[in-house]
């Protein structure tokens, strides 16, 4: 059988989700959500319906949600827009060091712009300690980034306390969590946890690509990336993808009722961990321990296997996962998360990351481990070990 335990990469849309995007592509809502017609404002009417059913999903309200054309857009939204907004008030710029590639770049550009763009370390499970922070949060600090799930080795982070943190050193500071990989899953709750910028995505919620979503605490200034119409509250202008958003609108809805299968999944997981690591001599688990993970996640490395090839073995017996990010894995040699964590390149190399979703069954779980089993044993044969 198939196995898909990709899920962090993307997810396969609900058929749910897709009913809503081809009814509003077939029907009477293929109009632009700025015209003054009927039309227009049946389009904009499920807009706006898909805006509060993001909002229900991060408890937040719906005016508070910016749609964007997807994570990526939403963190450099985030991380550019929020920086040079406060420009004047200091160039001083902190980010996480296993942050997604969408973030550390936008930080890149801003240090060619002059700021000054610090990297926070984490421990050896990934995570950023709340008084290590607390020694880097200068007078000058405008913006900290911090994910809430790390994309490769699912480090549930104290985003709660990070902010509790910074917010006493440098009250005027934004702080933005990309949440990416948290929502539906875990609870997110931007407002409680006292944080000012927050993404999420529609295609890690079996949603559609192509549509995320930026949450902007009210009173926050951005500056946009892009300059038009003034659609979005002109912090994200252009015609709205109205059916990726009315998708996105019906995965977010799907999503609230994800949590009660967070035991299920985490279960499963820690199933896939138990046995590979029993059943494979030289394998270990890199990342967090279990109570500071997320439920879906998990990265497992095999001494003198390259995980590409491993990921290449495993595809021909129909089990597909990853060695890591997807926005990165065709052109880095190596993870920077794992280098984070201090991880020797004998284990950087032979690292995969298998991740589930709500729909990830017993079975796929079974034939994966099968499949790794096997096919770690007969690339260490082919290798003469």
């Amino acid at each position: 059988m198939r196995a898909y335990l990709d899920h962090s990469a993307t997810t396969p849309p609900d058929p749910r989700v897709v009913e809503a995007m081809v009814e509003v592509m077939e029907g009477d809502q293929f109009g632009n959500p700025s015209s003054l017609h009927a039309l227009g404002l049946e389009a904009e009417r499920r807009v706006e319906e898909a805006r509060r059913q993001v909002a229900r999903l991060v408890e937040a309200a719906p005016e508070e949600i910016t749609f964007t054309s997807g994570g990526t857009e939403a963190n450099n939204l985030a991380v550019l827009g929020g920086a040079r907004a406060l420009a004047r008030r200091g160039r001083h710029v902190l980010v996480s060091a296993v942050e997604h590639p969408s973030v550390r770049e936008a930080a890149r550009r801003l240090a060619d712009e002059g700021f000054e763009v610090e990297e926070i370390p984490v421990d050896r499970e990934g995570r950023v300690l709340p008084e290590v922070l607390a020694e880097r949060v200068r007078p000058d600090t405008v913006l900290v980034s911090v994910m809430r799930v790390n994309n490769e080795v699912g480090t549930l982070q104290p985003v709660e306390d990070l902010i509790r943190v910074v917010k006493e050193r440098r009250p005027e500071a934004l702080f933005h969590v990309d949440a990416v990989q948290a929502v539906g899953l875990t609870r997110v709750t931007p407002r409680a946890w006292g944080c000012d910028l927050l993404t999420v995505s529609a295609h890690k919620i079996h949603g559609p690509k192509g549509v995320g979503a930026l949450w902007v605490r009210p009173g926050v200034h951005l500056i946009p990336l892009v300059w038009g119409g003034g659609q979005e509250r002109d912090l994200r202008p252009g015609t709205e993808n109205v059916p990726g958003i009315v998708g996105f609108g019906r995965a977010a809805e799907l999503a609230l009722a994800w949590r009660e299968e967070a035991e299920r999944v985490r279960a499963l997981r820690r199933r896939l961990e138990e046995e590979i690591l029993r059943r494979v001599p030289g394998a270990r688990r890199l990342g967090p321990e279990d109570d500071h993970a997320a439920p879906h996640i998990l990265n497992l490395a095999f001494e003198g296997i390259r995980g590409e090839v491993l990921v290449h073995a495993l595809e021909a017996e129909g089990v597909y996962v990853s060695t890591g990010s997807a926005c990165s894995s065709r052109r880095q040699a190596t993870s920077h998360v794992l280098v984070a964590l201090g991880e020797p390149e004998r284990w950087r190399e032979g690292a995969i990351r298998l991740s589930l979703s709500p729909k990830t069954q017993e079975a796929e779980v079974e034939a994966a481990i099968e499949a790794v089993v096997r096919q770690v044993e007969a690339l260490r044969a082919l290798m003469g070990e």
